[in-house]
């Protein structure tokens, strides 16, 4: 019998302490929501107050809650909470590829600084808000709130009626028929927005076409192209259409391809830019163009006047100097210093987290001067998570964290901070670097001015590309055209 063998292996691993990951918690909050992360921390922690005093012996001095753009270098750097951990063993699920985000602001014209940016009820709620309208019985309604929960973000339910039928059965013990789910999924898709919950695109343009009223004769030939000649449609094949239809009328012809190409292929993103049931999201940062200089300062709600509770510290004070303390004076002066240090570190993460926030976008402005002096897109630089965090010395995932969610309000629009991010091009013959967002720019462009009787290809694309100097390959210009949703030549020929 082979002995057994001992061996010691010594590892060195780093935990992160609860406060350490409450601090990348706050880094993270937007603007909209740090107003009531404090609301929580203060009704848990009665020795944290609203309201400016002097801070604790220990405690840093105020931060400035705006900063300018040429003196926030000085920001300090040695003793941040986030110097002392790396917060890349925590944020390994950074969002590093999502840069793709737009955003629509306000009125250069509008001087209102903390004026916000629309959005709205998700598509979910749009719906279920509607299901509630009808008049249902519980399985029926059960059937309704299954087949809404399985409809994709564009308005698609890409799930076979069988497969929602079954997850019915085994996880809320309703037994329903295809033809009962039918029955529900029809009426579901007479909701607004018109085409929603349909399966197909071809299902989808058919019910939008059917809720217009206007034009029914011109209606009713754009259906009856989709329901029986969509191959031929959706390859502009419409000469053959005509003469299968026996249209004799071009110009009918013509309206009715024309009433379908303006309809919406993804219906559930209409719920996203609606009027109905507004939120709104608050700039976290405000740069002002002030006579050619950049100033950059952070939304007011972002520096919120904290101070600890003053019967606290006197009852600290008198528990500290009591000579003989029974067992509840010991109790309670521990209870008490738990809640005072635990006060006193939350005050110093808001400050810290003012300041991570002001150096992130400090950096960002830097590397993207030009753009935001003018705001074309064509001077926007290519830039990555990875350039900002160089020049503030800091991980990776903590600039993503910060980035995210996160909007500034410049003189020509507001504009989450992702938007700013793009990866780069091959160098142009000038040997310059370009990012992807300002090709995109200038194939759209080129695109838009094209003579749509004849689209340019993506092979003549890539030459005008190339003759305005960006060294360009075919395979790119199909890429970033896909990701501008144009389609290829054959598809946007127009008669």
């Amino acid at each position: 019998m082979a002995g057994q063998k001992i061996s010691l292996q010594q590892s060195l691993s780093q935990k992160l302490s609860p406060q350490q990951i409450q601090f990348i918690k706050l880094l993270q909050v937007a603007t909209t929501e740090l107003s009531s992360r404090i609301e929580a921390e203060m009704e848990v922690n009665p020795a944290l107050e609203e309201g400016r005093d002097e801070p604790l012996p220990e405690s840093g001095d105020d931060n400035n809650q705006e900063e300018s753009f040429d003196t926030s270098n000085d920001l300090p750097e040695g003793e941040g909470i986030e110097d002392k951990i790396d917060l890349g063993d925590y944020l390994r699920d950074s969002d590093q590829a999502g840069y793709k985000l737009q955003g629509d602001g306000p009125s250069p014209d509008d001087d209102d600084r903390e004026l916000p940016m629309a959005s709205s009820n998700t598509l979910n709620d749009l719906l279920m808000q509607q299901l509630g309208f009808l008049p249902l019985s519980e399985k029926y309604r059960i059937i309704g709130t299954q087949l809404i929960g399985s409809i994709d973000g564009d308005g698609y339910i890409r799930r076979d009626l069988f497969s929602i039928s079954n997850d019915l059965a085994f996880s809320q013990n309703i037994m329903a028929s295809e033809a009962e789910l039918e029955e529900v999924l029809n009426m579901i898709q007479q909701f607004d927005p018109p085409g929603i919950a349909a399966r197909t695109l071809q299902e989808c343009l058919i019910l939008q076409l059917e809720r217009k009223r206007g034009n029914y004769e011109l209606a009713s030939l754009a259906i009856q192209i989709l329901e029986d000649n969509f191959e031929d449609f959706t390859r502009k094949h419409y000469e053959k259409i005509e003469r299968r239809l026996g249209i004799e009328d071009h110009q009918l012809m013509r309206d009715a391809i024309s009433m379908i190409t303006h309809l919406n292929p993804k219906p559930g993103e209409v719920s996203e830019s609606s009027d109905s049931g507004n939120q709104y999201i608050t700039p976290d940062f405000i740069l002002v163009n002030n006579s050619g200089k950049l100033e950059l300062s952070l939304n007011s709600q972002n520096a919120p006047e904290l101070r600890i509770n003053r019967n606290y510290r006197d009852m600290l004070d008198h528990l500290s100097k009591t000579s003989k303390k029974t067992k509840q004076d010991k109790e309670a002066l521990g209870f008490i210093k738990q809640k005072l240090d635990s006060a006193q570190w939350f005050i110093d993460a808001i400050r810290q987290r003012q300041q991570t926030l002001l150096r992130t976008m400090n950096a960002i402005v830097e590397y993207q001067y030009d753009y935001f002096l003018e705001g074309d897109e064509g001077k926007l630089r290519p830039m990555i998570l990875k350039d900002v965090a160089g020049a503030i010395d800091m991980d990776i995932s903590t600039v993503s964290r910060v980035t995210n969610s996160k909007f500034v309000q410049t003189e020509f629009g507001t504009f989450p901070l992702k938007y700013f991010f793009s990866e780069g091009i091959a160098s142009t013959t000038e040997g310059e670097d370009h990012s992807s967002r300002e090709v995109k720019s200038i194939l759209k462009e080129i695109i838009g001015n094209e003579d749509k009787m004849k689209p340019l290809s993506d092979d003549r694309l890539e030459e005008m590309l190339v003759a305005r100097g960006y060294q360009i390959a075919r395979r790119t210009v199909a890429k970033y055209r896909e990701q501008l949703n144009i389609p290829v030549a054959r598809l946007r020929k127009e008669i």
